[in-house]
Formats: structure tokens, sequence, C-alpha cells
């Protein structure tokens, strides 16, 4: 009922508002909904409502994509995601390892691999509001999601090298695996299959909706439906089902005649929305705050609350910053930080949007579904852990479970936060002007005054020439009308008034 309110005007979305209402509603707060409290295993759960989540949010990323759009920022995005990620994967290991001793550096690897992957649904959710929209390049916007989609796949092949150098006998054994399953038939094998099954998809549809065989309302319920095809497919097989959904749905958006038949449609937003809604509002349920303490397994809350910091800030801003000048749609270091969309905002300004902004890589659905996955693998959890298999199951959904629990909030309120700063920044430094308030976001374009000779005794008098957007001049003063832009900006700045 007050969606509207919450969302554009203080820019809080529905990523933090559903886990907050898990919280309240979950066991430790009105023990209304308890989802361990179910006969089936909870791991198994959260892994397939998870993966049902991340297939339909990847899905829609990749056909929202512009066509052929993987052809001419296939290399950006390749620079963006692998060694983005294999950079923060190794430094978060290493971090993991100097706070939880206990752990072996095998162990840590696999919980950085669960931390390496931006969330898709809270990237979205940040990227795509009104906010962002409003202030962020739509080419970097484009690229942060397509990245966010991308690296979520590819956690797997940093997972499994994790595990098989666990659950092997040999470091040889393991790296042959890791070759044969992690790359070949997980990632590339899962890409093939959802590209395939995109491109003939797209070409049952054209058929069918060239002979009239199929409505506009089925037409775009094929939305949902595939993206849970595909997931269920390529899982069944044992691939790469968050890749595939990637490549599937890029492949049906590949010459944009998907996105013109569903353009102006709600369905597919209103579907995603539920989703992720029910998704967090599971999550805020699912949450084990009692294990945030847990001395036995070398686990406290101070060494968790560090070990969030220090992510937030070196995960990934030493990739991103020796990285950008090989990435065209970031055109500067400040978009590097992702805050050079904020205008000209000081270096101090700067460096605090980088800590909360999601260039830092936001960790939600996408760690625990890629915990989940590591603990089906795992052996069960005894009270007392006997070996480092062990030890890495009882700890890793703990520490999991906590980092996502802070980037939701952190990342989440990142816009809100930023907004009432600003706005207190501007109450205290603006220097009061003559200009009315109303005016003060109207464009307006650039004057020039020059000297021209007066028609009365030769006199040169000044003369006013407006020139457009463009710096081109008018042909006459009788062009000059108001633009579009200028009255969407007023209408704006009375609204907010």
């Amino acid at each position: 009922m007050f969606s509207l309110l919450v969302k554009e005007t203080f820019y809080i979305n529905e990523v933090v508002l559903g886990t907050a209402f898990g919280i309240v509603i979950g066991p430790h707060g009105a023990d209304i909904f308890d989802p361990r409290s179910w006969d089936t295993s909870t791991t198994f759960m959260t892994r397939e409502i998870t993966r049902i989540v991340l297939a339909t949010g990847l899905f829609a990323i990749g056909v929202e994509l512009p066509k052929s759009y993987m052809v001419k920022h296939g290399k950006s995005l390749l620079i963006m995601v692998v060694p983005t990620m294999a950079i923060g994967w190794v430094i978060v290991a290493g971090v993991v390892r100097g706070l939880f001793p206990r752990l072996s550096f095998h162990s840590c690897l696999a919980v950085a691999a669960c931390l390496t992957p931006t969330d898709p649904i809270i990237c979205a959710a940040i990227v795509g509001g009104k906010y962002a929209k409003k202030h962020v390049p739509i080419n970097l916007r484009r690229i942060l999601s397509a990245e966010s989609a991308a690296n979520d796949g590819l956690a797997y092949p940093f997972l499994t090298i994790s595990l098989y150098l666990i659950l092997d006998k040999t470091k040889q054994e393991a790296v042959i695996h890791w070759v044969l399953v992690g790359w070949l038939y997980q990632v590339i094998m899962g890409i093939v299959i959802g590209a395939l099954l995109g491109i003939s998809f797209s070409h049952l549809m054209k058929f069918s909706h060239q002979r009239g065989f199929i409505d506009r309302e089925s037409y775009v319920a094929q939305y949902l439906s595939f993206a849970i095809f595909i997931a269920g497919v390529v899982s069944t097989i044992g691939s790469d089902d968050l890749l595939a959904a990637f490549a599937a749905g890029s492949a049906i958006s590949w010459d944009g005649e998907f996105n013109d038949h569903t353009e102006g449609e709600a369905f597919a937003s209103i579907i995603d929305l539920v989703l992720n809604c029910a998704c967090f509002i599971y999550i805020g349920a699912w949450l084990p705050f009692e294990s945030f303490n847990s001395p036995e397994l070398g686990i406290t809350p101070w060494r968790l609350v560090i070990l969030f910091l220090i992510i937030l800030v070196i995960r990934r801003i030493p990739a991103m910053m020796l990285l950008y000048r090989l990435i065209p749609e970031i055109k500067s270091w400040r978009e590097a930080l992702f805050s050079g969309h904020f205008g000209e905002s000081t270096m101090i300004i700067s460096l605090i949007l980088y800590l909360i902004c999601p260039i830092i890589g936001p960790m939600g659905v996408g760690a625990i579904f890629i915990s989940s996955l590591a603990l089906h693998k795992l052996p069960a959890v005894h009270n007392s852990p006997k070996n480092e298999q062990e030890l890495l199951a009882a700890s890793l959904e703990p520490m999991v479970a906590f980092i996502v629990l802070c980037s939701i909030f952190i990342h989440g309120l990142s816009i809100p936060f930023f907004s009432l700063g600003r706005a207190t920044l501007s109450l205290t430094t603006t220097i009061p002007s003559m200009t009315p308030d109303w005016m003060i976001g109207i464009q307006r374009p650039p004057i020039n005054i020059t000297n021209s000779p007066s028609p009365i005794s030769g006199v040169s008098t000044p003369r006013v020439i407006f020139r457009d957007s463009e710096g081109q001049q008018p042909q006459d003063q009788n062009e000059i009308t108001p633009s579009r832009e200028n009255a969407r900006t007023v209408q704006d700045d009375l609204v907010n008034i």
C-alpha cells in the first residue's frame, strides 16, 4: 500500500524490506514463519528456492540487454568478471585464513568462493531503481547488470576447485576433476545448452507469432516458464544452470524481437518482484542468528564484523582500479569507484560512495545458493567436527549468512543514506541566492553576449545569442522553444517541493 512512497521517496527497495519482514516474522521475532522447522532438509529447500529466483533473475537480465550486446561488450564483460573474481577470491581467502585460523587454506578458498559472486538480485534492485536511472550512466548500469549475472554462474569453478582439493586424495586428481567437470561439463556445456535452447525458443516463438498461433498474454508468460525450464533441464544433468539461464536470455534477445513484443508489459516485472520479495522474506526467517556466536568453531561476532568490513573494502577495489582502463564502459576512475555518476563529488565523497555502492559487489541470494551447493557436497555436520570437511560444513553457513545480512542492509540502504547526507550537506553549505527555489533545476541554454553594430549612429550594442545543448545557434529567434527536458525538470522540482 505504501510501496511507491517507500521506493520513490526513501529509495528503499524490496530487498531490504523483504529481509526485515522475514526477520520480524521469523523464529527470532514473532516466530510465525520458521523454515528450519520443516520436515524436509532446510539446505535442500534453500538451494532450490534460491535456484529458481536466480535463474529467473539472470534470464531477465539477459533478455533485457540490447540486441547483440554480448558481441559488442563481451570483451569488457570478460575482463570485469574473470580477473576481478579471481583476485577477489584469493584476497578474501587470505582474510578468512587470518581471522579464522582453525580453517585450512583450502576451506578458506571454499568460503571465499561463496562470497565472490556479485548478487544480481540486489544489484538489479539498486541499479534499476529510480535514483540510479536518474544519476547512473546507462552504459554503466548495463555492464554492471551483465557482470552480476555472469559472475554468479562463474562461481562454480572457484567452488569446485576448492572442494576437489579438500575431497580428492591428490592435488593432481583435483585439478583433473576441476578442468573436466568444473569447466568443461559445468560451465562450457551450460553455456552451450542455454544458448542453443534460447535460439530454438526464439525461432519457435517467431514461428508461432507470425502464424497467429499465440496471443500476446501467452507470449509474455513464456518469460517465466522458459526460465524455470532452463534451470530444471540444466541442473538435472549437473551443469551450470545459472550461466545457462543467462545465455538463454541473451540468445532470445539477440535480434531484439522478443523485447519488441514484450515491451510495455508489466507481467515479467510483477513476477520478478513477487519472487524476489518471497525469497528475501525466506532469507530473513532462515538466518541462523544463534550460529553467529560459535566459539567452538572459532566464530565470534567481532571476527565476523571485521571480516565484513575488510571484504567491503578490498574484495574488488584492487582489481577494478587496475583493470578499469581496459573496460570502455568505465570511462574514469570515478566510475570505477561508481561515484562519478553523482556529479562533481569530492574525493572523500567518492571514496565513501565506493564503499556502499553496487560496484563493490553486493552479496545475497547468489552467496547463499553457492554455499548450499557446497553443503550438498560436504558430509553432514556433527556437534563436534572431527576433520577438515566437517569443520568447513559447520562453519560455512553462519559465515556466509552474516556477510549476506550485512551486505543486504549496507547496499540496500546506501542510496537512502547518500540522499539524506547530500540533502543535509546542501542545506548547511549552500549560499542563499536570489533565484526562486522552483527555478534552480531549470536547464537554460548557454548565452553568448556579443557586440553588434547598432543601426543608430553605428554604436555597438550587446546582442544576446542563444545556443542549444549542442552549441548550435538557431536560425531564427522564433525557433527557440521550451524543451521537454526543461519542462520535465521543472515538474520534478515542483513535486520535490
